[in-house]
């Protein structure tokens, strides 16, 4: 959701040299993207860490620093790197490091939801850049990784004009955003029943478990990629591929964004206020209790957010998707 910022700021400085550093487990999302001149891959959470990225920063002696996360962290980071000019949203005690930055908006004391496509385009706006027209996500990946991709295509026997469904079960966040496997075992009869498709599992690390026991479920003929060690990078030309991707509320929706590929997306505990926007060819299905959106790792209570979303209700809403996009 940060790449239109990324394309603004390699538009409004075309000659500069603009170096992306980011968490080594999401550097695969950014690789190969035309707006950097390099990616560092960073683990700033050690006190190793923290002090090579400092080491890094004073070697390259950036004219600016532009933080896109939130934390203190970050911005005490590119503070203690020498960074001449700092800038970042005025937020979590850290205003002090920073040479300046818009400030959230806020309902009450809360800070109001507002999505994150437009909550990072802002610090180009304060930064008084101009914003590209299009404010759509974007991924890029390399010819090698293609290649690694219609090797795997070719072992599961997917042939080109073949209609693949992908489904996403598992979430990084925590067990909160996961709908069933239980129901994503039996969505995956529905779509074998109704279309001539070839299903695609995609799984992380630690996930395994969620896998067999989808597909021990299900009667459905389904391809886990996950004994494949599929990683970020590798996913985003697996996800290119199918004609629908139907995923918890997690990063593989905005892969199908950026690739313009149908998405179903389930949602549990999260705000859609985050991410509403780019929903053209998206459904959200959730149901509103009470107690949502909580935002916490793991429900404390029934998990019935998710629960009251059965598998039927998903397949229609997937099926119109299909039905609208397939023609086109």
């Amino acid at each position: 959701m940060a790449t239109p910022a990324f394309r603004c700021f390699k538009e409004n400085f075309p000659d500069a040299n603009i170096v992306g550093i980011i968490r080594k487990y999401a550097k695969g999302v950014v690789d190969d993207f035309p707006c950097f001149d390099c990616v560092i891959a960073c683990e700033d959470k050690t006190a190793s860490g923290f002090f090579d990225i400092v080491k890094l920063l004073r070697k390259l002696k950036p004219d600016m620093g532009i933080l896109l996360s939130n934390s203190i962290r970050s911005s005490l980071i590119l503070w203690s790197g020498g960074v001449k000019k700092i800038f970042g949203y005025r937020r979590a005690g850290r205003s002090l490091l920073l040479s300046g930055g818009p400030e959230p908006l806020y309902e009450g004391k809360d800070i109001m939801p507002v999505p994150m496509v437009e909550y990072y385009l802002e610090i180009c706006r304060y930064l008084d850049l101009e914003i590209p027209k299009k404010t759509k996500p974007e991924l890029y990946f390399s010819d090698s990784v293609k290649k690694k991709s219609d090797e795997l295509l070719a072992k599961y026997e997917i042939l080109p004009d073949d209609m693949v469904i992908g489904m996403n079960p598992g979430a990084k966040f925590g067990s909160s955003k996961c709908w069933s496997p239980e129901y994503f075992a039996r969505l995956a009869e529905l779509f074998a029943d109704k279309w001539d498709c070839r299903i695609l599992l995609f799984t992380g690390p630690g996930e395994d478990e969620i896998a067999e026991f989808i597909i021990s479920l299900s009667s459905a003929k389904i391809i886990d990629t996950g004994p494949d060690r599929v990683d970020l990078g590798l996913l985003k030309p697996l996800i290119k591929r199918c004609s629908l991707l139907v995923t918890n509320d997690t990063g593989p929706r905005h892969y199908a964004v950026a690739f313009d590929v149908p998405v179903a997306v389930i949602v549990g505990s999260t705000d859609i206020r985050y991410t509403n926007s780019n929903l053209d060819k998206t459904c959200i299905l959730r149901k509103e209790l009470d107690c949502s959106p909580c935002h916490k790792k793991k429900c404390p209570y029934g998990h019935e957010c998710m629960l009251m979303i059965k598998p039927e209700a998903v397949f229609q809403e997937s099926s119109k998707l299909l039905e609208e996009f397939l023609k086109k």
